[in-house]
């Protein structure tokens, strides 16, 4: 996804979210809902944690646990 804007970044993390959020007004209170919400939260909370490595993911990840083994004893 190198090649899609910073807000079109956003916005695929928060989407999900949304619509999750809009369906529960719609519908109401339901496990579906409840489920949908919380799919959706995890959507967001692994957009924004992997969002640092969004450009040239295996590097980054590599070198970041290269890091942290130096830390590590």
């Amino acid at each position: 996804m190198p090649d899609l804007s910073p807000a079109l970044r956003v916005l695929t993390a928060l989407l999900p979210f949304c619509l999750a959020l809009f369906i529960r007004l719609v519908i109401g209170n339901s496990r579906l809902t409840r489920t949908l919400i919380s799919v959706g939260v995890l959507w967001f909370a692994v957009n924004v944690l992997m969002a640092p490595y969004a450009l040239d993911l295996r590097t980054g990840i590599r070198n970041d646990m290269r890091g942290l083994r130096t830390l590590l004893p």
